[in-house]
């Protein structure tokens, strides 16, 4: 690997770094990291995880190559563990330089080939023990190769010295925010705007067309509610938005004046196209929960996580109050910002809801559970987790919700709560401790709540949310699924009953591959495994086109013969059929509503 020199010339920081394009073809970033004044026996290492996605990625993995050099020589790079190499005999300067392997697209990681460089810190910028809290440089050194001539750079980091791609000098305070301002290098496209008073920029990587001033207005208005909501100042002086379009996809991670997004192209808003159909709905829902991460995440934040600890897991049960919370006002800040309506609030609501109650393992495993588990739970995805376990996310908007309509009913909300605690805790640098969000509510609400907590939070059974959904005029409704595709949040054409086999599945060529099976259902009782693929059921063939007109031939209770493969050999078994649950959730105003109910429900949904 080729030594770099760094300009030291009127340099104040301690920690230089260098990230060079080094391959895009074998997907190789070069980075150099150089202290001065290392231990005689200096280690350096790499993350684990990265802050807002729980679970230990281990990015030291994918390091190819490492040297070092100091005063001219070169030294001995030794493994200590799976994350921290040590070079001793260090001289008054050191450089150590590392070959990164980066093909992880996803918004944690570092991608690089011939369209696009992208990377969080964690991934590629090594940490020399004991510097955590000096002061840094990162140099992106401006690619060579033609391919990238139309290449700039992206990111909310501060520059120091960076031309008018924005390559060169970026500085940052210490290792902890180097690292949370992710950075994207290709030709994408971008557009600005101002919000209260803050300039943002959105800048959309990936081949894609779209109406990018339909995109920086209606990203203006939900940025401005959002600000408005906590209360001015921003805890920013900019905001970016790093937008990659792909064929599918959807995620986003959230930074200190940044987020990350992944969406489907085919999502983004057309030229000249009217309202917000649903797909764009999800870019947009994407966007306002990472956006919201900005206070209730990043600021305001579990003590557990202050500071982080990036070479293990960081365990706290309030998950559910950050990501879960913040679910429910992802859609909330559509809905008061007047970039939805009410009916498509609703009906995204109960999308949500839907996910919930979809999921047997709610009845195993409680919120506080699945957030001190998210380690080992919601991000390994295991086919048995639908009965064993269930997501903070979608439980916790659901309870949210829930806890809002109880306190409105108290006359408090939790706008209230939500805005206070950024007041007594993220606006100040000090964390929430394990039982300070339900303190909080208790303080601001009065007692009477520890049922709803004991319950909703450390218990596993339903809350009773349509009984308090009616008290604010709003009818809670549940029916069957229609199919495969049917993600709730609105009435069926028709309610004719419908049978279940109790699993969930995927195409395949041969047929529908189960990737779940549901405790107790017919599926499970026949003896069906996840990764069956199910071929044919009565002797004829099945496919994600036909299966619900194939099992309408049948009446509940009565027994099929299905058709299998368990790897390659071929199975077959009887199923009993019987009727899908009504687990599918849609929400509607009561017409019928009057008086108090009417009244909860103006100032809750402001219709």
């Amino acid at each position: 690997m080729r030594e770099c020199r760094f300009d030291n010339r009127g340099a104040s920081t301690l920690i230089q770094y260098r990230v060079r394009l080094h391959d895009l073809g074998r997907h190789y970033f070069q980075v150099e990291c150089r202290i001065d004044h290392p231990n005689a026996s200096q280690q350096f290492s790499l993350p684990s995880w990265i802050p807002g996605s729980y679970l230990l990625r281990e990015y030291a993995r994918h390091v190819v190559a490492i040297e070092a050099v100091s005063g001219g020589r070169s030294l001995a790079v030794d493994k200590v563990d799976h994350a921290t190499w040590r070079c001793t005999d260090c001289d008054e300067d050191l450089l150590v330089t590392v070959l990164v392997y980066s093909l992880d697209e996803s918004v944690r990681g570092a991608y690089l080939d011939q369209r696009r460089g992208f990377f969080n810190g964690t991934c590629l910028l090594l940490l020399p023990e004991g510097r955590e809290t000096d002061a840094v440089a990162l140099e992106i050194e401006a690619p060579w190769h033609e391919a990238c001539a139309d290449w700039r750079v992206a990111t909310a980091m501060t520059p120091a010295a960076v031309d008018d791609r924005g390559f060169g000098r970026y500085v940052a305070k210490d290792y902890d925010e180097l690292v949370d301002h992710p950075v994207e290098i290709s030709r994408f496209e971008a557009c600005s705007f101002d919000a209260a008073g803050v300039p943002h920029r959105f800048v959309l990587a990936g081949r894609c067309r779209t109406d990018l001033e339909r995109l920086a207005a209606d990203l203006r208005q939900l940025c401005q509610t959002q600000i408005e909501f906590f209360g001015r100042p921003a805890p920013f002086d900019a905001y970016l938005f790093l937008g990659l379009a792909v064929g599918e996809g959807y995620g986003g991670l959230e930074h200190r004046a940044s987020s990350s997004l992944i969406f489907r192209r085919d999502d983004l808003p057309k030229l000249g196209e009217l309202g917000i159909p649903a797909n764009y709905q999800r870019i947009l829902a994407l966007a306002s929960h990472e956006y919201f991460h900005s206070w209730h995440v990043k600021r305001t934040k579990p003590a557990a996580f202050m500071p982080y600890r990036l070479d293990r897991r960081n365990h706290t049960r309030l998950l559910w109050v950050f990501e879960g919370i913040t679910s429910y006002y992802q859609e909330r800040m559509l809905l008061i910002s007047g970039l939805l309506g009410v009916g498509a609030h609703l009906q995204r609501l109960g999308e949500q809801l839907t996910r919930v109650y979809r999921t047997p393992g709610r009845f195993k495993q409680s919120l506080a559970d699945s957030s001190f588990d998210a380690w080992d739970g919601l991000y390994k995805p295991e086919p048995n987790h639908i009965n064993t376990r269930i997501s903070y996310y979608s439980k916790g908007g659901l309870t949210a919700l829930a806890l809002d309509l109880l306190l409105r009913l108290r006359s408090v909300t939790l706008d209230d709560v939500v805005r206070e605690l950024w007041r007594r805790h993220g606006a100040v640098g000090v964390g929430v401790p394990e039982g300070g969000f339900e303190a909080l509510v208790t303080e601001l609400a009065g007692d009477g709540l520890e049922d709803f907590f004991e319950q909703a939070v450390r218990g596993t059974d339903d809350w009773p949310l349509a009984a308090l959904c009616e008290q604010f005029g709003v009818k809670l409704l549940f029916r069957a699924a229609r199919g495969a595709e049917d993600l709730g949040g609105r009435p069926a054409d028709d309610d004719a009953p419908m049978l279940t086999l109790g699993v969930s599945y995927r195409p395949c060529p041969l047929g529908l591959q189960l990737t779940a099976v549901l405790d107790g259902g017919p599926a499970e009782q026949a003896g069906l495994n996840p990764d069956d693929v199910l071929i044919a059921i009565g002797g004829l063939q099945l496919s994600a086109r036909n299966v619900t007109q194939r099992l309408a031939r049948y009446e509940a209770g009565e027994q099929a013969k299905l058709t299998v493969f368990r790897g390659d050999e071929l199975i077959e078994s009887v199923v009993r059929l019987e009727l899908a649950p009504r687990d599918t959730v849609y929400l509607e105003l009561d017409p019928k509503a009057e008086g108090a109910a009417l009244a909860r429900r103006r100032a809750w949904l402001g219709e």
